[in-house]
């Protein structure tokens, strides 16, 4: 689940929003895929003027960009890019960290516990080469790293860790990364040091965890065949047939 998710309740203006967005970070619409109106209007069933506010709110988020008189295209993917946003995710990310450890339940511990405790059994099934679903796997590593600095609170801190993970989480997903047992060894850690309230040992941990999935993704090359004219970016096929690609 991405923070674009939202509720049965909401307009078709921002359900679509939603539904772009939530495309976009998880790599159903790949990087420097142009993005014709004509076509999203026929997949997302709105109109071209719901479609541009939805683009150019996407636009402001890093997510996808305006081409002028030429339309939108997905944002293009970089290994600078992927660097720059895993700092700043590491930067809010370590900065909640402190504030939630310290504020932290017996609520917030059970929730940290529950979370981490579905991304393991998930993670198991990967090691052990069990088939499971990519943005299953992804949402409940979301689910437990929300967690652990969920007790921060700060409302504002939460909202742009969001979408800065959203950033982090379609660099994942382009590169359908999982770097195993060690990844799960330190979602081990993390959850030992939450329940120790060792707020450096986590943030210690969390720099290799992060930095460590930049270094597989850009020295894997994972990102070179995005690195390509936009022309040469594919789409998921269930999408780019319904975009005429």
């Amino acid at each position: 689940m991405t923070s674009a998710e939202g509720d049965a309740g909401e307009s078709p203006g921002e359900a679509a929003y939603r539904r772009i967005r939530t495309d976009v970070v998880l790599a159903r619409l790949a990087p420097g895929q142009k993005l014709g109106l004509d076509g999203l209007r026929e997949v997302y069933g709105v109109g071209i003027g719901t479609l541009r506010e939805a683009l150019n709110r996407l636009a402001s988020e890093g997510l996808v960009i305006a081409e002028g008189q030429r339309g939108f295209a997905v944002a293009p993917v970089s290994a600078e890019d992927f660097r720059e946003i895993a700092e700043l995710r590491l930067l809010l990310e370590n900065e909640a960290i402190a504030a939630s450890f310290a504020a932290g339940d017996l609520d917030w511990e059970g929730q940290v516990v529950g979370a981490h405790h579905k991304l393991a059994v998930l993670e198991r099934r990967l090691l052990a080469g069990e088939g499971a679903d990519a943005s299953q796997w992804k949402q409940y590593d979301r689910e437990f790293h929300t967690a652990l600095i969920a007790a921060c609170g700060s409302v504002a801190l939460l909202e742009t860790y969001a979408a800065a993970y959203d950033r982090f989480l379609r660099y994942q997903m382009v590169a359908v990364v999982f770097r195993g047992a060690i990844a799960a060894e330190q979602h081990a850690v993390l959850l030992e040091s939450a329940l120790a309230r060792d707020v450096t040992r986590a943030q210690d941990l969390l720099r290799a965890h992060v930095e460590g999935c930049v270094h597989h993704v850009v020295e894997g090359g994972a990102l070179a065949p995005f690195a390509a004219t936009r022309r040469r970016a594919r789409p998921a096929p269930a999408l780019a047939m319904a975009l005429g690609r």
